[in-house]
């Protein structure tokens, strides 16, 4: 505008800027060229706009990732956004609201799940023993003695759980009939990374009568010596069931997982598809029908050993496939 003949008062007028700004502007002009007059971004640069800083983010992300809350005395059991902000203002004195929170946690990469109960009697040391040294020593054992590995434990089922969930309108809940009274099965299993499977069906809790009819039937069954792998539940530790397994240790051996360690048994896999199909099928009326299904749904997947061999590819169990 300058260089059509307007005056610098008359330019500034016309943009609504004092006439100084003109002159600095006509002077980078001359200086660069039309580069120097281009415009910057507006607004705080990437980064500015956050209360925290680099440092502080990368603090309060770690204490998230390494600790619970009540460890770092905060009243709480998980970490929710509420959670985060007492963190927040017990570390740095900066109080956000619920939704920066919300913010911060998408851009550390951590997010809501939920969360898996774990005995606080768990010992840590003897679990990574078990993946570092027992089974790798199992494994060692049967590459020279080719025996079966199995994997075993025990379950129940009951007419009163939900195991899933079905969609209903808008606001609604969905409905089960089903009989008040209540009514359970129980099962003991064992499978293989083959993707062979046995079980057998008993009424009410285990016992070592019921535990070494198990361990017979399988002996009897098998064609070379058994590995079996369970846990540590006082009826598979009990003299009865270890003088018997003393006195045919040419078929049959037992070894225990370290206590508190459900994730890895193998047969908790199964256990968890059992209940998630029956959940699926029509409520039984009585325990008969509820028995019926359970040992039809068992010999189905007895058919299908490649879907038994699926439950060893669950992280937590993969180190066995």
């Amino acid at each position: 505008m300058v260089r059509s003949g307007k005056s610098r008062i008359e330019v500034a007028e016309a943009v609504g800027v004092n006439r100084r700004f003109v002159g600095a502007w006509v002077r980078a002009f001359e200086v660069a060229g039309e580069a120097a007059l281009a415009g910057g971004r507006r607004g705080r640069r990437p980064g500015e706009q956050k209360a925290l800083t680099p440092r502080q983010e990368a603090l309060l992300r770690r204490l998230i990732v390494g600790k619970c809350p009540d460890q770092l005395k905060l009243p709480f059991a998980l970490w929710t956004r509420e959670a985060v902000a007492q963190l927040i203002a017990q570390r740095t004195g900066i109080r956000l609201s619920l939704s920066a929170i919300s913010l911060y946690l998408a851009a550390w990469g951590l997010a809501a799940r939920k969360p898996i109960r774990r005995a606080t009697e768990r010992n840590e040391a003897a679990v990574r023993t078990w993946l570092d040294h027992d089974y790798p020593a199992i494994v060692k054992r049967a590459k020279k003695e080719r025996p079966e590995i199995h994997w075993a434990d025990e379950t129940g089922i009951s007419n009163q759980a939900n195991y899933g969930c079905g969609f209903a309108p808008q606001g609604e809940t969905p409905v089960i009939p089903r009989p008040a009274a209540r009514f359970t099965q129980s099962m003991i299993s064992s499978l293989t990374n083959q993707g062979k499977l046995r079980f057998m069906v008993y009424d009410g809790a285990l016992n070592t009568a019921i535990f070494l009819k198990f361990l017979r039937r399988l002996v009897k069954d098998a064609d070379r010596k058994l590995f079996m792998i369970v846990d540590n539940l006082r009826v598979h530790k009990a003299k009865v069931v270890t003088a018997w397994v003393a006195e045919n240790t040419d078929w049959i051996e037992l070894f225990y997982l370290p206590p508190y360690a459900p994730e890895r048994n193998l047969d908790e896999y199964l256990n968890i598809d059992v209940k998630q199909a029956l959940g699926r099928r029509s409520t039984p009326m009585d325990k008969v029908a509820m028995k019926a299904g359970l040992r039809s749904h068992m010999q189905g997947l007895q058919r299908r050993p490649t879907k038994v061999q699926s439950f060893f590819q669950a992280p937590d169990v993969r180190y066995a496939a």
